[in-house]
């Protein structure tokens, strides 16, 4: 126990002694009330009165010491809550000082440069990533073609479709002279003269 701690401890022992001698004084003072409610005036309840004037001079002298032994004691629990107050905020401050330094020293370990080129690298890779999933997904062999030309195939393509279901290009077909057949032969005439395969006249052989 501390030397304040222990003043303390004795101020407040007085106080509580002191309690004691008023309460004994009040049960005092409560006799002599009771005794000169049953006497009639005249010099013997004079001479309780005086006697309950003294307990109670006693009284206010006792009340006096004990108020200012509680304040005492007031004073210094305060004092002790102010110094215990600052203890803490010494405490405090030196546990913030040590984070200060070790947040320098963790600081220093890292640089805002290396950041900054760890987030270009993993950009650049992120991109390298995207050209490599496009060359995976490329189609080989397929040309490229504008909309606009897609549109007008499907619209020319409309037409056909209506075309191939006129069936008369048949009919055609089956009014046509038919192929010859066979080999062309030498017994072709023109004008009564022999022509070859090609209409022209065929010499005679020797």
């Amino acid at each position: 126990m501390t030397k304040k701690s222990e003043h303390l401890s004795k101020v407040d022992g007085r106080a509580e002694s002191i309690d004691k001698k008023i309460s004994r004084l009040d049960t005092e003072l409560a006799k002599y009330k009771d005794q000169m409610k049953k006497m009639r005036d005249g010099p013997s309840k004079n001479m309780v009165k005086q006697k309950a004037m003294r307990v109670l001079k006693q009284k206010r002298m006792y009340e006096q010491q004990r108020d200012n032994l509680t304040q005492q004691s007031f004073n210094m629990e305060q004092a002790n809550y102010t110094i215990q107050s600052l203890k803490d905020t010494k405490t405090t401050v030196d546990a913030m000082k040590v984070g200060v330094k070790e947040m320098k020293k963790a600081y220093k370990q890292v640089k805002i440069d290396q950041i900054e080129d760890i987030q270009d690298q993993l950009e650049d890779m992120m991109e390298d990533a995207n050209e490599i999933q496009e060359a995976l997904s490329r189609s080989y062999g397929t040309p490229e073609i504008d909309e606009d030309d897609l549109e007008a195939e499907l619209d020319a393509l409309g037409d056909e479709l209506l075309a191939d279901e006129d069936s008369s290009y048949l009919d055609e077909a089956a009014s046509a002279p038919a192929i010859p057949e066979g080999v062309p032969t030498d017994s072709r005439t023109k004008d009564g003269v022999q022509v070859d395969e090609f209409g022209l006249p065929q010499i005679p052989a020797t």
